[in-house]
């Protein structure tokens, strides 16, 4: 009769004549269990085909060769493929790789935190959490529980009391702002994503010290992050509406939000570059597709998730990481919606 099923410890040990514990020890080299049963054991768990559960065996060994990565932007958005961000696919990509390199699998999970969360959510040598929010409740599981964790960029409301690759958020928006600056703009507004995360935290209060030092009165909104393309008649209302001044110049964090404002520009006849200038905290395709173009930070993801993963394999091992803990400085793509007259140099 065939046998139904994956064979299991069980099946091993009544066709051995021995108990399931006999069979757990001899195939794992625990306990103390003669040469020969060892070896009968062994050749009948190969007739049947039994093969001991990889799972099991990394908890025996208290690690799987399992990483997992939580990509926390995601959870507030509507769609875990938003149209057009290939930055959380080249993250994602990069990291499996990364794990691959040093002899890891990597998954990626949406929220272990949530009661239908699978069990397979929490069951890794150690995660990576990126971009968490304010008081992020998986930082606060994995704490808990004594599971390793490195964190990209902080808990804005626990800044440092986590392992965390430090973010260049302050850096990088005063990047994009002296861009505009030398680009002609004079009065130079901010379109934040509402997410409690330190990128939207730390990139206004750098957009803040910047208006001071630059005499300039700020001009910020905010759209939540899920309204992606959407945001950007609602944006251009908020600047351009029934208003004294106006903004010559627009730095989006998102790239969803500046393409749909380079839009919202264009059909109320606002030309870009020549009357605003947009520049992107980070990009979408839309951003290099669209005409014009529009500038935008390339945030490297593939470097911070190699770093990223790296600490990870040293938590996971018992090791402290190595070298600085920071991500790579990212680098401005300057395309069409930032080159005035006056001369910028587009890449």
């Amino acid at each position: 009769m065939q046998r139904s099923g994956r064979p299991t410890i069980k099946d091993v040990a009544k066709a051995a004549g021995v108990s399931p514990t006999t069979v757990s020890h001899a195939l794992n080299g625990k306990g103390v269990v003669r040469r020969e049963t060892v070896e009968r054991i062994e050749k009948v768990a190969d007739e049947i085909g039994y093969r001991p559960s990889p799972i099991a065996q990394g908890l025996q060994n208290s690690r799987l060769g399992l990483l997992a990565l939580v990509i926390r932007p995601l959870h507030s958005l509507d769609t875990f493929l938003p149209e057009g961000v290939d930055y959380f696919l080249r993250m994602a990509g990069a990291a499996s790789l990364a794990a691959m390199e040093h002899g890891y699998s990597m998954m990626l999970v949406d929220d272990p935190t949530r009661p239908d969360a699978p069990l397979s959510a929490t069951a890794a040598d150690a995660y990576i959490v990126t971009e968490p929010f304010a008081n992020d409740p998986v930082l606060t599981m994995l704490s808990e529980r004594h599971i390793p964790v490195v964190s990209v960029g902080s808990d804005p409301a626990r800044p440092g009391q986590f392992v965390e690759l430090a973010t260049r958020d302050w850096e990088e928006a005063i990047l994009v702002l002296d861009h505009l600056r030398e680009a002609g703009g004079t009065r130079v507004a901010l379109l934040t994503g509402t997410d409690e995360n330190a990128w939207n935290r730390e990139s206004e209060d750098a957009y803040l010290e910047w208006c001071a030092r630059h005499g300039q009165s700020p001009d910020i909104a905010a759209f939540p992050e899920s309204e992606g393309e959407r945001a950007g008649e609602a944006a251009a209302e908020r600047f351009f509406g029934a208003r004294g001044t106006h903004p010559d110049a627009i730095f989006c964090l998102t790239g969803r939000h500046a393409a749909g404002l380079n839009a919202a520009a264009a059909a109320r006849g606002i030309s870009v570059p020549e009357e605003l200038l947009i520049a992107a905290g980070s990009g979408a395709i839309q951003n290099r597709m669209s005409t014009p173009s529009v500038t935008t930070l390339d945030l490297h993801p593939e470097g911070i998730a190699a770093r990223a993963v790296e600490v990870a394999v040293h938590l996971a091992e018992g090791r402290a990481p190595s070298g600085p803990l920071e991500v790579p400085t990212a680098t401005l793509a300057v395309r069409d919606s930032t080159s005035r007259a006056a001369g910028v140099p587009r890449s």
